[in-house]
């Protein structure tokens, strides 16, 4: 479902009267600030001082269920102290997932603590941010791994399947935008090739589970040496060493890549082990990854990347299938 200016800047006002749900005066005012999966506004109240940022989910894209579940760990995550990242907030009522009239439909919305900081900017300083990703991404999957889930936990599951086969969440990346028919056939191969090589890497226990799954640096606050981990709206079971692919989004073909797996990696070593099976799927990761976001740009035409990044995108994705081809 596409979302339009329009559609935004009057689901804006309409949310803006919502805001006493969260004991907000009536001087509060909404900004807008992204629209991707979802749109999310920050709210302000002079008054308090209050802020937050309220998180409008996508029609047709998570269950309630699935939603709570990501709050449930989050919260854990808050109360384990495992990263930084926004508490989820409760309405007057004490609903975490909270149905609000938008746009002549019931939106669901979630409330989160707002978190100061800038994402980290594509420079010298970036490997050294990696490096605590790593650390930060070790920690994560060590609590995945031990976590006690509650009984109700449902989220989605990024295998082959979900990504580049049978059941597309994102779309078909065959509909990447400027992606011509050899183009097609040669990613074609490459698909055939990461099916193979994540079958016979396979989905143990210590491989398979819990994962952030979108940790680019949009979803990354720097405020002075904190390092933030903010939307967990992906959050679901995959290969744990897929979020560092994740970490490297729209950025996959850069030279720099090679430098951030290595500090990633110094940074994940501080708190785990990796293995040479481990470490040599990376590429493979990334390779997935880049396809998936093929996928993702052809079905968010509306949004900022597909935008920004046009037909190039796709043309990218061939030329990186070719590369990685010749490494098999």
């Amino acid at each position: 479902m596409t979302t339009s200016q329009s559609d935004i800047e009057s689901m804006q006002v309409a949310l803006g009267s919502a805001l006493p749900r969260w004991n907000m005066s009536a001087d509060a005012r909404l900004t807008f600030l992204s629209h991707s999966e979802n749109t999310t506004f920050l709210a302000r109240d002079p008054r308090s001082g209050q802020q937050l940022v309220l998180r409008v989910q996508r029609i047709g894209y998570h269950t309630p269920a699935e939603v709570l579940s990501e709050l449930s760990w989050i919260s854990a995550l808050i109360a384990d102290a495992v990263i930084e990242t926004p508490r989820p907030l409760p309405d007057r009522d004490g609903l975490l997932l909270c149905p609000v009239p938008l746009n002549g439909s019931m939106r669901q919305v979630v409330a989160f603590e707002y978190m100061s900081g800038e994402q980290p900017g594509e420079s010298a300083s970036l490997q050294g941010w990696f490096r605590k990703l790593g650390a930060l991404s070790a920690r994560l999957h060590q609590h995945s791994r031990q976590w006690k889930k509650p009984a109700a936990f449902q989220r989605k599951v990024w295998d082959f399947d979900a990504m580049l086969g049978a059941r597309p969440l994102w779309g078909d990346w065959r509909s990447g935008p400027g992606l011509h028919e050899s183009g097609r056939q040669l990613l074609q191969t490459v698909a055939d090739a990461l099916a193979q090589r994540l079958g016979i890497y396979g989905r143990g226990h210590h491989r398979f589970g819990l994962v952030h799954a979108d940790l680019r640096l949009a979803n990354l606050l720097v405020d002075g040496q904190r390092l933030g981990i903010i939307d967990f709206d992906d959050c679901g079971f995959s290969w744990f060493f897929y979020d560092f692919a994740a970490a490297v989004s729209f950025m996959e073909h850069e030279p720099i890549i090679a430098d951030l797996q290595n500090t990633w990696l110094e940074g994940y070593r501080t708190v785990a082990s990796v293995s040479k099976e481990d470490e040599a799927m990376l590429p493979v990761f990334v390779m997935l990854r880049r396809m998936l976001l093929t996928a993702w740009i052809a079905s968010h035409p509306e949004t900022e990347p597909a935008r920004l990044l046009g037909n190039g995108y796709a043309e990218g994705t061939v030329a990186m299938g070719r590369r990685f081809l010749q490494t098999l």
